[in-house]
């Protein structure tokens, strides 16, 4: 397995539109920088947040998830409350090719925060706005901003095509668009 560079993700987003919409380079601008890196692309965050609230004392069951346990937010600034979380999704839509595995890291300057980015893989043949989750692992309030990078996306080629892919399975958030609570 190896990790593919700059000049694959360009010709794989321009060609088979991998990466919509696609920015062709680092930008930074007083931002938290996005766009196309060496080995990796930086997506942002859209403006789209569900923020935990836990004012009815619930349980969080991820077998019989409740939407009620949030509050929706379509904000150009997320606060994030102590010791909690948030739901957000990619401003970028993607569509992994059958022999290549997605791995998401957050970006260094929310982690610098104590504000942990969680994707788990995107699989070959997923595709849609990728769900994330930004946890503010400190005792004060914590501040994401829409439309700014977020998290990056690494490339891993496989030796071959898989057997079964996630669309070939059929798999529960394929094509997801918005924020997806999670599903059984």
């Amino acid at each position: 397995m190896s990790i593919l560079s700059d000049h694959w993700i360009r010709q794989m987003a321009q060609e088979k539109g991998m990466i919509e919409p696609f920015v062709d380079r680092q930008r930074k601008e007083g931002r938290i920088s996005f766009g196309l890196s060496s080995y990796g692309y930086d997506a942002r965050v859209s403006s789209e947040f569900k923020i935990f609230t836990n004012i009815d004392s619930a349980t969080v069951d991820p077998k019989e998830f409740s939407d009620s346990s949030f509050v929706t937010r379509n904000v150009d600034e997320c606060v994030i409350p102590p010791n909690s979380f948030a739901l957000a999704r990619t401003v970028e839509y993607f569509r992994v090719p059958r022999d290549v595995l997605v791995i998401c890291l957050g970006k260094s300057t929310y982690a610098r925060c104590g504000i942990i980015v969680n994707v788990t893989p995107l699989e070959p043949e997923w595709e849609g706005h990728v769900t994330l989750e930004f946890s503010n692992t400190t005792p004060l309030p914590a501040k994401i901003y829409a439309n700014e990078g977020a998290c990056q996306f690494l490339f891993l080629k496989g030796d071959r095509p898989c057997e079964v892919s996630y669309a070939d399975r059929s798999g529960k958030y394929q094509g997801q668009t918005g924020v997806t609570l999670p599903r059984l």
